[in-house]
């Protein structure tokens, strides 16, 4: 598969103290009656996150978002083309600077799991019951916007 290029640095730089911007999956799915999130293990501190990465060039945000979810868990699904939510957290770069960026979040419904997937070494996938998922997690946003979504899915329409 030909992935985008990611956007030139420029398009990366937080102007005037604004965060900088991401886009992530958050991966669901139905098992029996309730609903589960998938995490993965973030490379360098192994914290429980979501599949997140910086904006390519010429992807729409959720295009980017599923994009992620491939690389980092293998993931394959419907993802939708409307933000449920953002939440913030603090970047540590390579250089060891720490940056603020703001992540807007696509659910994404999985179909399945591919056995090999680029980032595999890398990183350790999990599923958790939705509230298992927003206790995993470190963000207070992100664990707010998977609790609601998670109750949300179990509301009746």
């Amino acid at each position: 598969m030909k992935y985008p290029k990611l956007a030139s640095k420029k398009s990366k730089r937080a102007e005037g103290g604004e965060p900088r911007r991401q886009y992530a999956a958050l991966p669901w799915r139905l098992v029996g009656d309730g609903v589960e999130v998938l995490l993965a293990s973030s490379r360098d501190t192994r914290r429980w996150v979501i599949p997140k990465g910086w904006p390519m060039k010429g992807c729409e945000p959720y295009m980017t978002a599923a994009i992620e979810a491939q690389e980092e868990a293998g993931l394959k699904g419907k993802i939708e083309k409307t933000k449920i939510g953002s939440f913030h957290y603090q970047k540590r770069l390579k250089n060891g600077a720490v940056i603020l960026c703001r992540v807007d979040v696509f659910p994404m419904q999985v179909l399945r799991q591919a056995k090999h997937w680029p980032e595999q070494g890398q990183r350790v996938t999990q599923w958790f019951t939705y509230a298992d998922a927003a206790e995993e997690v470190s963000e207070i946003e992100l664990k707010a916007l998977i609790m609601a979504f998670g109750k949300g899915k179990l509301s009746p329409a």
